[in-house]
């Protein structure tokens, strides 16, 4: 069974394999979660197994949603997914579009939809490890610092949220 996603082939929105999406660069949709618990954020390592960006640093969960599928149930789907989350309600906090090659041939064409999800911080966690080999909290400014300091470290996507767009995305938080 293939992934269709959500994906613009010209102008009209196509459900497209997942991997073909990546590997023509095609502009596609996509759901990015940052779980907060005041103004730490929950980040995770990807898996090494992971198609692409294995072992990096990204926010707390991110995919693509499924063709039929709207952009707040993916967000909910892929924290209980990734992460083991249920209980939160993400609300929805901006939309942005940009392109990265992500390695191994593939580039990441999103428009995405950023959500955050208030939680506490003793926030029970069960890590699915073919998704995900660690997490933890840091606070929000000293991630934005990290990742300026070193990007090889992150994703390239949350790379472009800290660097481009961390007031906008976490504007709520004052």
């Amino acid at each position: 069974m293939t992934d269709l996603i959500p994906a613009w082939i010209g102008e009209e929105l196509t459900p497209v394999d997942k991997l073909d999406a990546h590997r023509l660069g095609l502009r596609h949709k996509a759901v990015s979660v940052f779980v907060m618990a005041g103004r730490d954020v929950l980040i995770q390592k990807r898996a090494e197994g992971k198609y692409h960006s294995a072992g990096l640093w990204a926010n707390s969960c991110c995919t693509h949603p499924h063709w039929d599928e709207a952009q707040h149930d993916c967000a909910i789907r892929r924290m209980r997914e990734e992460l083991g989350i249920t209980g939160l309600y993400p609300s929805h906090a901006d939309r942005l579009e940009y392109r990265a090659d992500v390695g191994n041939g593939l580039i990441e064409h999103e428009v995405v939809d950023v959500f955050l999800a208030d939680a506490p911080r003793d926030l029970a966690l069960a890590p699915n490890p073919g998704e995900v080999v660690q997490v933890k909290w840091v606070d929000l400014h000293d991630l934005a610092a990290e990742v300026t300091r070193h990007p090889e470290r992150f994703s390239r996507w949350l790379s472009i949220y800290m660097t481009g767009h961390k007031d906008r995305i976490f504007k709520s938080l004052g």
